[in-house]
């Protein structure tokens, strides 16, 4: 089972901006574009990037996405920050 993994994210407050931005993203839009345009999260002037964590660092709907679902296809999650865009890069 992975233990790490390593993914970019893209936080909005709003349901349907999330589902747009998915949207564009399955029309070819580039992630860290869209990001640095649309997140509310500090990481979202590196593009959405949030490196490498550990299972269990995050809150429990972002991490269970990011251990349990598909890699390199966005991912809508609500948690209590907010909607995240979520598109998990890989897992160690």
């Amino acid at each position: 089972m992975a233990r790490t993994a390593s993914a970019l994210h893209i936080l909005v407050k709003d349901k349907e901006l999330a589902e747009e931005i998915i949207a564009k993203l399955n029309k070819g839009a580039h992630f860290d574009v869209l990001a640095k345009k649309h997140s509310t999260c500090p990481s979202g002037k590196k593009g959405g990037d949030l490196g490498e964590f550990r299972k269990g660092q995050m809150v429990p709907a972002f991490d269970k996405v990011c251990f349990n679902g598909e890699l390199l296809t966005p991912h809508l999650v609500k948690t209590k920050f907010g909607w995240h865009v979520v598109k998990v890069l890989y897992r160690n």
